[in-house]
């Protein structure tokens, strides 16, 4: 959820310097946003309701800042609830990102003590501890013996007016630690510091950073002192720019070929190893949210088809409700993007501690916390996601399932050269000829009230993706189901005109959903196929190859341009921060 930049060095242009760090988070969170300086021997506080965009800050020249991006969970959108929060005395400046689970008893503890309250924000109660708490004790003793007393998964940088430091602690919730020349930043995920340095310290939980002209790092509860461990990023700061594209979430559709080949040219040796895994466990259970827990879903088709192997599914918060039987020989394969999102940590913290299950992630961000926690883990490698609407990232999810059920039933080679050819046909889509396609096929449906998207099989997975990528770019309602559902209550909602996409594969499955999009058409649907094999059910198509289980891949993609361009279509003029969504889910 929520952004958080810091930066302490030489510079005296701190404000400036975390304004460009919080524009680079903002897909964490856009509701509102705010910056703290430190001015001599008090706090400059400059916050605003929205997205930053284009915004400046006139605060005053300092070495020493941090700032937020605000994705709302306790207390409206208002300037108020914006971080930073500060103390009764202004002396102390706090941001955040997580949930203090336990706020609401410090908070009337506090207002017993005479402390008044500013905001409706659960991060408030942290800087009027920390107020208590400096009446008997020193800055950073000030700041462990309050973050000792929260429940919850959080995430803060705090700063005071009398003290040339910056502390920062975590607990869940991520953290990043960067060593530039002379200067140290922090933030929330990496991308807000790639422009700085690759030199980070991913903060681990119940540890606590002291932030000066050099870094100490701390135990929690006691502050027992740690050594660092640096890690250097293989990420570019170019690969967080939109360079010729006018939106992150167009930049990175076009960069869905170079990451398939790369899966294809590169994962033996990390897939061979999860696929022993999944033939030696004694059940396998792959857990997501979002995204995500589609590729999941699309994974149990491909190892049963495939590689004629059973695994589980489950979404990662209705996991725990499925897990009794878990133990020390069951395998679990969490997928996810950021690494961060709780609704997955969770659930894989918990299996991993107390039944000691084999945990084998899937994921994107180096040093996350799901990247930390894994036994065994694989890198998407897909690059930094900027949009807040997934798509590269999942098309790596997909890409390394399909090569690995190939592995597991001995036909890696197989599965490189499908891989190699749904690469080369993505490239053919993202053409303008066959883009200039979609765009109008965009406009056609940019009015529509609903849009109903079907699949079977590994095609099911496409028109899930599709259904998720309108809803969030679009706000238009769209809905997945498989084909053979349609019947089971979903036709009557079809009227004349009504929107239906279609995905059909050239398998088995073709004739199937081919009869469910007649069903369609008999009562006035608008039938657009999407697929290898033409028919005169539909009134428009987008044809792929032909690349068997991987056809998967360039259908996808099409529903990714979908995405992009009906949002467009629609008057949608920031696709990449699409309304009431973050890009890391680290709250409940």
């Amino acid at each position: 959820m929520c952004g958080i930049f810091a930066y302490i060095g030489k510079k005296h242009d701190a404000a400036n310097i975390v304004l460009e760090g919080l524009k680079r988070l903002e897909y964490r969170g856009y509701d509102s946003w705010g910056i703290a300086v430190k001015n001599g021997q008090k706090i400059d506080v400059d916050k605003h309701v929205g997205k930053i965009g284009i915004a400046k800050t006139n605060l005053t020249k300092s070495s020493i800042g941090i700032g937020h991006t605000r994705w709302a969970t306790h207390g409206g959108v208002t300037v108020e609830n914006a971080h930073p929060h500060l103390d009764c005395t202004k002396q102390t400046a706090v941001l955040h990102n997580g949930i203090i689970e336990n706020y609401a008893e410090f908070r009337e503890e506090l207002i017993r003590k005479g402390h008044k309250f500013t905001s409706e924000t659960d991060t408030e109660i942290m800087a009027h501890l920390i107020e208590e708490n400096l009446k008997k004790s020193g800055f950073a003793t000030a700041v462990r013996d309050s973050f000792n007393k929260l429940k919850g998964m959080n995430a803060m940088l705090i700063m005071n007016s009398a003290s040339s430091e910056i502390i920062a602690v975590k607990n869940g919730s991520p953290l990043v630690i960067g060593l530039g020349k002379n200067e140290i930043f922090a933030a929330s995920d990496a991308a807000g510091i790639l422009k700085h340095t690759n030199k980070v310290l991913f903060l681990e939980d119940n540890h606590i950073a002291i932030l000066g002209k050099n870094i100490k790092l701390l135990k929690l509860p006691n502050g027992t002192n740690v050594k660092p461990k640096f890690t250097t990023l293989s990420w570019k700061f170019e690969e967080t720019e939109k360079g010729k594209y006018k939106h992150f979430f167009i930049k990175e559709i076009h960069e869905e070929p170079s990451v398939i080949d790369n899966i294809a040219l590169n994962g033996d040796t990390n897939i061979k190893r999860l696929a022993e895994l999944i033939d030696k466990a004694f059940g396998t259970f792959l857990i997501a949210c979002g995204s995500a827990s589609y590729s999941a879903i699309c994974a149990t088709y491909l190892f049963s088809k495939i590689a004629k192997k059973h695994v589980n599914f489950a979404i990662g918060s209705e996991f725990k409700y499925i897990e009794d039987f878990i133990t020390n020989k069951t395998l679990v394969i969490p997928i996810s993007q950021s690494g961060e999102s709780i609704d997955v940590i969770e659930p894989i913290m918990r299996v991993k501690n107390q039944k000691g299950a084999y945990i084998a992630g899937i994921v994107n961000v180096l040093g996350s916390t799901l990247y930390r926690i894994s036994d065994f883990k694989i890198l998407l490698e897909s690059g930094p996601e900027n949009a807040v609407v997934a798509t590269k990232s999942f098309i790596a999810m997909l890409a390394v399932l399909i090569l690995t059920a190939y592995t597991l039933a001995g036909k890696q080679a197989k599965g490189k050269s499908l891989l190699k050819k749904a690469a080369k046909n993505v490239s053919q889509i993202l053409s303008d000829a066959y883009v200039s396609k979609i765009k109008l096929l965009s406009q056609k449906l940019a009015k529509s009230e609903h849009i109903y998207i079907i699949g079977r099989g590994l095609a099911y997975t496409a028109a899930l993706e599709a259904s998720l990528k309108i809803k969030e770019a679009t706000y238009i309602h769209a809905e997945a189901f498989p084909g053979g559902e349609l019947k089971h209550g979903v036709i009557a909602l079809i009227e004349k005109g009504t929107p239906c996409i279609v995905f059909a594969q050239n398998d088995e499955t073709y004739y199937d959903i081919l009869s469910n999009a007649q069903e369609i058409k008999a009562r006035g649907g608008y039938i657009i196929g999407i697929g290898p094999k033409n028919s005169d059910t539909f009134d428009e198509f987008l044809e792929t190859d032909d690349v068997e289980e991987a056809t998967l891949l360039p259908q996808v993609t099409i529903s990714h341009l979908l995405g992009y361009y009906l949002s467009l279509a629609s008057g949608n003029r920031d696709p990449d921060k699409p309304r009431n969504l973050a890009k890391s889910v680290t709250v409940k």
